[in-house]
């Protein structure tokens, strides 16, 4: 059974803002903390509240890391996603305090979430294990869930907004910091959370046990955000960490963390029962039933074409039509002709190997299997007459014919481009840019298998590739190399090895740009990108479609958004915006 759904509602209360003062809580019912712990099932309901929060929390983050960022893209759609140009200023590096939105809700839904664990975290501490039947060591994993999940927290605050207030503590403020602390203070309190953790959490002993923990921070989790930290660790405090990467990578590989292994097919660690997957490292419990935030607005239910469910045959379990907001980043402009960026292209980045699975046409094979990963050109489904039909635009009369390109090609045929127009955000249509299915869209006849996919947070290719990275940058590239052939492997049919696994096992060349395009291909709108460009120096930079690089580094880091600046006085604009 899925770890979280059990869980009964929640009678905690948390602060939205770190800034705010007066903490006190407000009972509309008889059931506070002196009453409330009676129960061991009632101290881990406690724990666990604060990750149903977490995993709603995940939408912001991608929409800022990933459309500010080269890959995935918003283009208007006859009319459709406008939105008074927001998707545009993401795109185009552009957006301001008063923009509000993804970065509002990021800072705020991380703050919550702090807060929430803080109270956990202070609750814990009153309690007498004995008395609920806990094990000091079952009782340290219950506290070290919520100390590593506030970590998470601390650490994509810290990646978007680098310079934050510190908040330890829900009922004495007077530990909080009103004001921003220096980000190497974040930095080592995150640091020293993990490691404490890694010693009090649980450990995976077993390959094939993962649905026994799914949705629990274990040592090897709690291990991976720190190779986060630390790879990115020159970004976050302008001092590199890559020995302390690498050395943290290299023992969750060798296994002292726990059991883990790549999966033999590149989807596993997004199918339906990916609960049973030794791929995935941490992830949060979704089902059909409960909760599947990934699968709603802003994630990955609107990364298809809006009348794809005639294709799909998953009208009935999602509640109708899909919607258009991300797509691939175009490679083609609009004489049919290959765009030459370095950064950018998807598509092409993944046509540069032969036979890639993950090119195929997304299709489902019943009995809770698919293929590919992307959509495009016509696509085609029987309807319930018997006569072939394809998808067509929605409120326009036209089928489909998905491009890797944007641009106004309504019902132009597929050998056809609308020439001496221009390709931009703005010029789209519902032909623009390939869609893709991450994880699985199975059909209505499927009834197990929808929506079952848990969200996979963190994975052991992660890790590899972090470790992968560290050794290209000591220049030890036949290492990197071999490390990063044990997961692409997979991803090609064998008679292709010899030419797209890396050096010495292989004829590609592996460089810094390859590497970079390799965390594109094999990490592909897993929320991610931004930080990538970043750390390698491209984010500010670079240029791919419709984007120029920018005069500065500023939009590096998000600004506070201006409800967050009146909120509290206290707080300091972040370089290069408007105070």
């Amino acid at each position: 059974m899925k770890f979280i759904h059990n869980i009964a509602a929640s009678v905690l209360c948390a602060a939205a803002l770190v800034g705010c003062t007066n903490l006190d809580e407000t009972l509309y019912d008889q059931v506070g903390t002196q009453n409330y712990y009676n129960t061991k099932s009632d101290v881990i309901r406690a724990v666990f509240r604060p990750f149903e929060h977490a995993y709603w929390s995940i939408q912001s983050r991608h929409v800022l890391n990933e459309l500010s960022a080269d890959q995935l893209i918003t283009p208007t759609r006859d009319g459709w996603w406008d939105d008074g140009g927001k998707w545009r200023r993401l795109h185009y590096h552009q957006w301001n305090v008063e923009d509000g939105g993804d970065a509002q809700t990021e800072w705020n839904g991380c703050f919550q979430g702090i807060m929430q664990c803080n109270y956990v975290i202070e609750d814990l501490a009153k309690l007498d294990p004995s008395r609920f039947g806990f094990s000091q060591t079952e009782f340290d994993n219950l506290n070290a869930q919520c100390r590593a999940l506030r970590a998470w927290f601390y650490i994509r605050l810290l990646d978007a907004f680098r310079n934050i207030p510190f908040a330890v503590s829900y009922s004495d403020v007077s530990l909080n910091t009103e004001s921003q602390v220096e980000p190497i203070v974040i930095f080592n309190f995150i640091e020293q959370e993990l490691i404490d953790c890694t010693k009090l959490l649980g450990k995976k002993e077993t390959l094939g046990s993962q649905a026994n923990i799914q949705g629990q921070w274990t040592q090897a989790s709690a291990a991976a955000l720190l190779v986060r930290l630390y790879l990115n660790a020159e970004v976050y405090i302008g001092s590199e960490r890559y020995s302390e990467c690498e050395k943290v990578a290299q023992d969750i590989l060798d296994g002292v963390y726990g059991q883990y292994a790549v999966a033999n097919r590149w989807d596993e660690a997004f199918d339906w029962d990916n609960d049973t997957s030794d791929e995935v490292i941490f992830g949060f419990p979704g089902s059909q039933g409960y909760t599947y935030w990934h699968y709603g607005s802003d994630m990955y239910w609107w990364t298809v074409p809006a009348r794809a469910r005639y294709y799909l045959n998953d009208a009935k379990s999602k509640g109708g039509d899909h919607n258009t907001k991300y797509a691939a980043s175009p490679s083609y402009d609009l004489n049919g002709e290959l765009y030459t960026y370095e950064l950018g292209m998807p598509v092409q980045n993944f046509r540069k190997y032969p036979g890639d699975f993950r090119m195929e046409l997304y299709k489902n094979l019943g009995n809770g299997k698919r293929k590919g990963m992307f959509l495009f050109g016509y696509l085609e489904y029987v309807d319930d007459k018997g006569a072939t039909k394809r998808v067509r635009a929605p409120e326009q009369p036209y089928d489909l014919y998905i491009r890797d390109a944007v641009g106004p090609f309504r019902s132009l045929p597929p050998d056809k481009w609308p020439a001496n127009k221009t390709s931009n955000l703005a010029s789209g249509d519902h032909n623009s840019g390939w869609h893709f299915a991450k994880y699985p869209f199975y059909t209505d006849d499927e009834t197990e298998q929808q929506m079952e996919s848990d969200y996979t947070e963190i994975r052991l290719p992660e890790i590899i590739y972090s470790l992968a990275e560290c050794k290209l940058r000591e220049g030890k590239k036949s290492e990197a190399g071999k490390l990063l052939n044990s997961v692409r492997r997979r991803n090609y049919p064998t008679r292709y090895h010899k030419d797209v696994l890396y050096a010495p096992e292989g004829a590609a060349e592996l460089d810094e740009a390859e590497m970079l395009a390799e965390w594109g291909r094999e990490f592909f709108a897993e929320s991610r990108r931004r930080i990538d460009l970043i750390r390698f120096g491209k984010f500010s930079s670079g240029t791919w479609w419709d984007k120029t690089p920018d005069a500065d580094k500023h939009a590096e880091i998000f600004p506070i958004m201006r409800p967050i600046l009146n909120s509290n006085p206290k707080l300091v604009q972040n370089p290069g915006y408007n105070k």
